[in-house]
């Protein structure tokens, strides 16, 4: 594949257990972004207050370890909850675990994100996310999900899948290692992907495409990825994911605008409650 003349963006990495974390009280949280959309991962402490987080389109919040609790509405460990546009609260049991993901946040100003100097200049190939759905009946409260309750297509059985107004999430859950002879290397020509790791260990190969310009060439790479982490891909970079050892491995893959091949395709579980809004 001949590479864009657009300048290469470095694949974004970040392992979270590694880092320091932005506090409040004995909470702890780590941002990260693509170009459009955050991810943010937080651990809960006893007595926490909570925190509070704005966007006006819907967003999707995991409670990864023990629940959490927003707006009169209990996220159990293992689910999903998609939160209506507006102003929320979220806290958690003491050692509780989340993930929240958001393609707009309006409370962000002034916060440490850990690869912001990676997006000071925008990739002009990435489609924009705008506002390409709208929920057919509007949430009153967060719609929560668990994982066991989502359901694969069958055309698609390794993936489930998820998406909100202008989000896509693909659910990767199996146990032990991944069969490396059967492995999904692919690119993206106008949208990038992030890979949240969850639970399990994960190797990220990552291939970018030679162009003509040499110097802009770069090694394949083998990102160990333990959990949390999350990892962006840029723009035709080559990618696939696998995860290495026993025990149980939960992957979830990011894309705002969201997927409209997979919705197009029935692979959306949740797709129905969602129409397309005329351009």
């Amino acid at each position: 594949m001949a590479q864009s003349p657009e300048p290469l963006r470095e694949r974004g990495f970040a392992d979270f257990s590694s880092l320091p974390a932005e506090t409040q009280g004995q909470q702890r949280r780590w941002l990260m972004r693509a170009q459009n959309f955050t991810c943010e991962w937080f651990e809960c402490a006893a007595g926490d207050a909570g925190f509070a987080f704005e966007s006006e389109f819907e967003t999707l919040l995991l409670a990864a370890s023990g629940a959490l609790r927003m707006a009169g509405t209990t996220v159990p460990a293992d689910a999903f909850a998609i939160v209506p546009a507006g102003r929320h609260v979220v806290q958690g049991d003491a050692g509780a675990i989340g993930l929240l993901i958001a393609s707009q946040r309006a409370d962000t100003a002034g916060r440490r994100i850990l690869n912001a100097d990676s997006y000071a200049q925008p990739d002009a190939r990435i489609s924009p996310t705008g506002r390409p759905f709208k929920r057919k009946q509007a949430l009153a409260k967060p719609q929560v999900l668990p994982i066991s309750e989502v359901m694969a297509s069958p055309d698609k059985p390794r993936l489930k899948m998820l998406q909100t107004e202008t989000l896509s999430i693909n659910i990767v859950d199996y146990s032990g290692p991944r069969d490396r002879t059967a492995l999904s290397p692919h690119s993206h020509k106008d949208f990038e992907q992030a890979s949240f790791a969850v639970h399990g260990n994960f190797v990220h190969h990552l291939r970018t495409p030679w162009g003509s310009n040499a110097d802009q060439w770069r090694e394949d790479e083998h990102v160990q990825a333990p959990s949390p982490s999350m990892v962006v891909v840029p723009v035709e970079v080559i990618h696939t994911t696998e995860g290495r050892g026993e025990g149980r491995h939960l992957l979830l893959d990011v894309f705002s605008p969201p997927r409209f091949d997979f919705i197009a395709n029935g692979w959306v579980f949740n797709a129905g409650d969602y129409e397309k809004v005329a351009a």
